[in-house]
């Protein structure tokens, strides 16, 4: 192939209907890499193709459940994926990745890999049968058509499916189970819920400003978030704050390595937090410094609010509670609410609790009432979803002729109904709360949940209370897990299929913290046999079919890159400033904002139109109408147990890679030196935490990070190491979630334990 010259290339490329294949060809073969500069790049930009030096470059998005989302560039080189880096044309990217983004090079090719469809003799066996894909699909097939046969539905089949892979294309796979009929949906968040309603309920939506008008704000209070760790990118315009002049506090439970950078620290006391804000909302009350101009015209209810705090509040009853020293919580209140503009970055850790929602709306206060809403490099910082406005086609599949399911009202909802002894009836999927996924399997009836398929979640080593979960599998006739990597949940699973990595798929990913749209494109070959989850629906309906005509809408042919395309529209387009898609192979590009502070036009979008200390809505909903205190979980063993994020993985992704276990080797338990001593535990021994709902056998380690009533276990999915945090916590609800995710969140950090030496 090397010897093609340019005339033998030029008449190979005389056929115009084979030019972009026959490029692309030639691309993978390698044989392009002999011609000239000249010609080679007006050919390879025909076919989609980069050339800088001997590399193939592309445009990926890191997929992840992350702020960052990462605009990637790769490099290629027949066809290997050599290096990555993140995107120059993003300002928020700026060419820098995190630690775990480093480690994508090594993702594909890991040696534990899945890579072909396998079927388990035996649950937990590890006894593994190499299936065709022809057939896995026909075990499955067969499957769900028994369960059709002998239900009258596929509410026995449910879907569990979260944050593994953001990429818009991946909701394909809540459109495959629509295409096979009404099924059973866990719904709702663990990540965030009662925040958003939080902020619904104040500001009538939740919409942060951009991240990159931090340098603006002349005050920054970093509220139980890490970005040191969890959004590194961040970490620039903060430092560009502090260099303006701007005080930078961080409050965490945690002397986080963000805690440890900022300007001043306090150690808040776990659930706390909200006795916090309102001690330091009172403070500024009492001090003159409300910024009656913006309350008075773009908010209601303050003065009930400000009614609330001087009966209610003080400033020693929020440093009791909270554990930080009064004359801290007095200080940094004015200091706050005299620098302007300022801004708080509220965490999504500080509002997994049962008053976690409360939380939320009282920070919301302190930001309002001094004025900071609306303004640039102001804000109460949570998250947006304003860049998400896709077409969502891959998600919104027909259900087939006839299919039946939970029934509606009697007026017609949807694509499919049925007319019946009592008239036209509507049907809809069986809803269960995602938060509660065990006892909602073990309690489901007429029928029971016989099936489950899983994608984008390993729910055995990020769901609450494992020994419940595993009961509940038990009750399971099949699970099937798509996945990369054979994972604690693929232990527990019948058939694993595996499924394509970012490098492997065209897609496209948003971002619910920074602004930027970037595009994934397919830069190698899938490796071994993985398919992406649209191909592996393509797959499953064609069997369907096959077995039982009519019985799966979704198509038997795709083209993935086409149904990419499919989820623009010119929304999008003008929100971007793109003429087409293909504009984002250049590079990402950021959304057009009038204004980088959200809210600019100061119109909410409550009931009101205003700002709402006073929430009519969230009293409807069975909360306070004001940002009142909210007692905590009481607890049920003698130390709280944290089990935040580790810096070196994403919930139980990166960290199972060999590469990554190179920097994290093992998991450990961190507690205070007094609480090791009061029990005699010396650093490295082997201690034993347990609760009421388990046990995990782990080697301790000591550090002043925390306080002596804290233990901590980052999560983490350790490859050939049984390690699971989620033994020991469990499903209690956060107080809020309901409203706009459909489910409660979950109290993950109102969680108690207790440990001794082994």
């Amino acid at each position: 192939m090397k010897t093609h010259t340019k005339e033998c290339v030029g008449q190979a490329l005389s056929n115009a209907f084979s030019r972009r294949r026959f490029l692309k060809a030639m691309a993978a073969s390698g044989a392009l890499a002999c011609l000239p500069g000249a010609l080679l790049r007006p050919l390879t930009a025909e076919a989609g193709i980069v050339y800088e030096g001997d590399y193939q470059t592309f445009r990926n998005a890191c997929p992840r459940n992350c702020y960052d989302t990462c605009s990637i560039k790769s490099y290629v080189k027949d066809g290997v994926l050599q290096f990555i880096e993140g995107a120059q044309e993003s300002t928020y990217t700026r060419g820098g990745l995190c630690v775990k983004g480093y480690a994508y090079t090594r993702r594909p090719y890991e040696p534990t890999r899945v890579k072909y469809p396998m079927e388990q003799q035996g649950r937990g066996s590890g006894n593994w049968k190499r299936l065709s894909w022809d057939e896995a699909m026909d075990k499955i097939a067969r499957k769900v058509l028994e369960m059709q046969e002998k239900d009258g539905n596929l509410l026995g089949l449910g879907m569990t499916k979260y944050s593994g892979n953001f990429g818009i294309t991946n909701y394909v796979v809540e459109g495959m189970m629509s295409s096979l009929g009404y099924t059973t949906r866990f719904t709702g968040t663990p990540c965030w819920p009662a925040g958003i309603d939080a902020q619904n309920y104040d500001l009538g939506n939740m919409w942060c400003n951009d991240p990159e008008d931090f340098p603006d704000a002349r005050y920054v209070i970093l509220w139980g978030v890490n970005p040191a760790w969890c959004s590194v990118h961040s970490m620039k315009y903060i430092y560009a704050a502090r260099d303006r002049g701007a005080k930078i506090v961080a409050i965490d439970p945690v002397m986080t390595q963000t805690a440890a950078k900022a300007d001043e620290y306090w150690q808040v006391k776990t659930s706390a937090d909200g006795a916090l804000a309102l001690g330091m909302a009172r403070h500024i009350l009492d001090q003159g410094l409300v910024d009656r101009d913006w309350v008075d015209n773009n908010s209601v209810g303050f003065e009930e609010f400000a009614s609330y705090l001087r009966n209610n509040v003080t400033v020693d009853w929020a440093a009791e509670l909270s554990g930080v020293p009064a004359e801290r919580i007095k200080a940094v209140a004015e200091e706050f609410a005299t620098a302007k503009p300022a801004t708080i970055w509220i965490g999504y850790g500080m509002q997994r609790h049962v008053n976690g929602g409360a939380t939320v709306r009282a920070v919301d206060a302190l930001v309002a009432m001094t004025g900071n809403v609306g303004k640039v490099g102001g804000g109460a910082r949570y998250g947006h979803l304003q860049t998400w406005g896709f077409n969502y086609h891959a998600m919104l599949q027909k259900q087939p002729e006839g299919a039946k399911g939970v029934p509606g009202k009697t007026e017609v909802k949807g694509d499919f109904h049925f007319t019946g002894d009592q008239g036209e009836v509507s049907y809809s999927d069986r809803i269960l709360n995602i938060n509660k996924t065990a006892q909602e399997i073990l309690d489901a009836q007429d029928p029971p949940v016989r099936m489950l398929w899983v994608s984008c979640k390993n729910p055995f080593s990020q769901d609450f209370d494992r020994n419940k979960m595993q009961k509940a599998f038990d009750k399971l006739e099949m699970v099937v897990t798509v996945d990369n990597f054979f994972n604690q949940t693929v232990e527990q699973s019948d058939i694993v299929l595996p499924v394509t990595t970012l490098f492997e798929e065209w897609t496209i990913n948003a971002s619910y913290w920074h602004y930027w749209l970037s595009i994934n494109e397919q830069a190698i070959k899938p490796m071994y046999e993985a398919k992406s989850n649209i191909e592996i629906a393509a797959a499953l309906s064609k069997k369907m079919n096959e077995l039982s005509p009519g019985s799966c809408t979704f198509p038997t042919e795709v083209d993935t890159k086409e149904w990419m395309v499919k989820e623009f529209n010119q929304n999008i387009y003008d929100q971007f400033g793109l003429e087409s898609w293909e504009d984002l192979r250049e590079g990402p590009r950021k959304m057009k904002l009038a204004s980088s502070a959200s809210w600019s036009t100061l119109e909410f979008g409550t009931p009101s139109k205003k700002y709402e200390f006073k929430s009519e809505l969230c009293a409807e909903h069975g909360h306070k109408a004001l940002p009142e205190w909210k007692e905590p979980r009481e607890p049920n063993a003698k130390l709280r147990l944290l089990t935040p994020h580790t810096k070196f993985a994403i919930h139980s992704q990166f960290n199972n890679i060999d590469w990554m276990q190179e920097f994290n080797p093992r998991p450990y338990v961190y507690l205070n030196p007094q609480t090791a001593s009061e029990r005699g535990i010396d650093d490295g021994d082997t201690v034993r935490v347990f609760n009421d709902l388990g046990e995990v056998t782990i080697q301790a380690k000591l550090t002043s990070i925390l306080p002596a009533d804290t233990i901590m276990m980052y999560e983490a999915w350790f490859h050939a190491n049984p390690y699971n945090c989620q033994n020991l916590v469990d499903d209690t609800a956060a107080d809020m979630g309901s409203y706009k995710t459909g489910q409660p969140g979950v109290a993950i950090h109102d969680q108690f334990a207790d440990v001794a030496r082994v």
